[in-house]
């Protein structure tokens, strides 16, 4: 996979992931429905700022014990395969156990992701340790919480995995706030980071209008009308490229 310039990523850090959605939409690159993940993946610390990474999958169990090794098994080969991503991870996890029977993650496992670089984590079953994890500003996302870690073991590492109702790969570039998590297009991730600005400023048109006085619903058709026609343009020339 290409690698994204980290000016890039650090602009996309600057905006918030609905931003980012809509933006991603304009290339038509596949459903507006089919990119991003659904809401049973909450933001665990909604006021962090936006993270971005690439992802790091691996499934997991906790209902029954692992064959070799103990709870944290496979943590040294899941950081080892950090190595294999362009920038910064994003640790995501699809927990295999119907139902969910404790949490992904907690204080130890996040605070060795962190000292290994990754920028968050995403899990389809729960968390745990919340107040200690938020100390770090460790952003995670998970699908509620529970207590206890259970017979925690991670099985692969680096395979696709389903979280949030979409399909996730390695190197994937992810995009999380508190409004949830979406994909960009690894292709088009510059061009997203760029275009961000103009989006922001077409609906900026709409906004605007509506401080003023004596506002009426002409007027108000007026600036969508603006605003359309600006992002209309973005995204002719963003397929164009």
């Amino acid at each position: 996979m290409s690698p994204i310039a980290a000016a890039d990523l650090a602009l996309l850090k600057k905006y918030d992931t609905p931003t980012i959605c809509n933006v991603v939409e304009l290339f038509d690159l596949c459903s507006r429905t089919a990119f991003y993940m659904d809401k049973r993946i909450q933001a665990c610390y909604p006021k962090l700022p936006p993270m971005v990474g690439y992802a790091s999958t691996a499934t997991f169990r906790s209902a029954f014990p692992p064959t070799s090794g103990n709870v944290y098994s496979g943590l040294d080969q899941q950081v080892a395969a950090f190595a294999e991503l362009p920038g910064p991870p994003i640790v995501v996890f699809q927990d295999l156990d119907t139902p969910v029977m404790s949490a992904t993650f907690g204080e130890v496992m996040c605070t060795t992701y962190k000292a290994f670089g990754a920028a968050g984590l995403i899990t389809s079953g729960a968390a745990r340790d919340l107040d200690q994890v938020e100390a770090m500003s460790f952003p995670c996302f998970a699908d509620g919480a529970i207590c206890a870690h259970g017979f925690c073991h991670i099985l692969q590492v680096h395979v696709p995995v389903h979280v949030g109702g979409i399909q996730i790969t390695p190197g994937q570039l992810l995009h999380g706030d508190r409004n949830g998590v979406t994909t960009i297009p690894n292709e088009v991730a510059s061009e997203t980071a760029h275009a961000c600005a103009e989006l922001v400023a077409a609906e900026q048109i709409v906004l605007d209008y509506l401080k003023t006085p004596n506002i009426n619903p002409k007027g108000y058709g007026e600036a969508r009308k603006a605003c359309k026609a600006q992002i209309d343009a973005l995204a002719k020339r963003l397929k164009g490229k």
